[in-house]
C-alpha cells in the first residue's frame, strides 16, 4: 500500500488525557517522522504536530483515534504528492 506523508494537529485542552495520547502516539511509531510539542500557558492547551509517512488508512485511523479522545482535537493535512 502507497504511503503519504501528512502533519497531524492536535490540540490538547486535557491534559490529564496525556498519557493515553502518548500511548496512542507510540502504537503508531513505526509511522512517526516526528512531533514538536509546544506548550501554550496563557491558555493553558498543548500545540503538537507530528510529521508521519503512512498509508492513508493509517493516518485517518490514528487522527480518528486521537480525535476520540475527550478534551484532544486532530486533524490532518497532506501532502499532495504521493
Amino acid at each position: 500500500m502507497e504511503s503519504r506523508v501528512a502533519v497531524l494537529s492536535i490540540i490538547v485542552e486535557n491534559t490529564e488525557k496525556i498519557n493515553e495520547l502518548n500511548e496512542l502516539l507510540h502504537r503508531y511509531g513505526e509511522y512517526i517522522i516526528g512531533r514538536m510539542g509546544i506548550p501554550y500557558r496563557e491558555k493553558s492547551i498543548n500545540i503538537i504536530c507530528v510529521a508521519v509517512d503512512a498509508p492513508q488508512d493509517k493516518i485517518n485511523s490514528l487522527t480518528g483515534a486521537l480525535g476520540k479522545i475527550d478534551g484532544i482535537s486532530a486533524k490532518a493535512a497532506y501532502s499532495k504528492q504521493v
